[in-house]
């Protein structure tokens, strides 16, 4: 039987020398900036906030709803889920439209007056083995209690970006190799935007234990 091993991973970071002090210039740097940069702001975010994730899931809406004290850009940026059906280039341009959207409806653009300017970032991500290996449903569920938390994010978000069946690395394994499908859909069912890591690891946690202990 083929064995699960866990990996999780490291970001590697780099600031771009690009930044923004209103909105407008948040829009126009979104359009130019490496779709590494569209990544690292939406969808390693989850990776950078363990516990929580907070009204505005990306930094894009965190940053428009305190450093501009927008909130209402922020609360439509937090709408956007960076989801796996959609590809970095999709999220690029649903940003843009929600800006220029916003913008179109005001009359001056908001900026930062106390606040921080946005500073575009990039990133990369790179597995490194955590361990353990497990071949069997309990092995698997008592290693979820204790693995590294980024190997929750490599094989949940990561996973649905690399594969494009659009599944975690543990519903793929839970179906194919221990013919686990039910558990497998439960786990695919889970909208993993809605929960911190630490949070979706107790959700995958809870369905394992339901299975395990029928």
């Amino acid at each position: 039987m083929k064995e699960f091993n866990f990996m999780g991973c490291v970001e590697i970071r780099e600031l771009l020398g690009k930044s923004a002090d209103n909105e407008q210039e948040l829009m126009e740097l979104i359009e130019e900036v490496p779709v590494d940069s569209i990544y690292y702001h939406t969808h390693s975010y989850f990776l950078r906030h363990f516990y929580i994730t907070g009204p505005y899931p990306n930094d894009f809406a965190n940053w428009a709803a305190i450093q501009v004290r927008d909130r209402v850009l922020g609360e439509k940026l937090g709408i956007l889920t960076p989801s796996s059906e959609k590809d970095l280039e999709d999220i690029r341009s649903e940003l843009i439209e929600i800006i220029d959207n916003h913008l179109s409806s005001i009359k001056i653009v908001p900026g930062v007056v106390y606040g921080q300017a946005f500073y575009f970032m990039q990133s990369k991500i790179i597995e490194v083995p955590t361990g353990p290996s497990v071949s069997n449903l309990d092995e698997f569920y008592q290693a979820l209690k204790t693995v590294d938390a980024s190997a929750i994010y490599n094989h949940v978000f990561e996973a649905r970006l690399r594969d494009r069946r659009g599944r975690s690395d543990f519903s793929i394994w839970l179906d194919e190799v221990l013919q686990r499908k039910e558990l497998a859909d439960k786990f695919e069912k889970i909208d993993s935007y809605m929960y911190s890591l630490e949070g979706l690891r107790t959700k995958l946690i809870e369905l394992c234990k339901q299975e395990v202990e029928k």
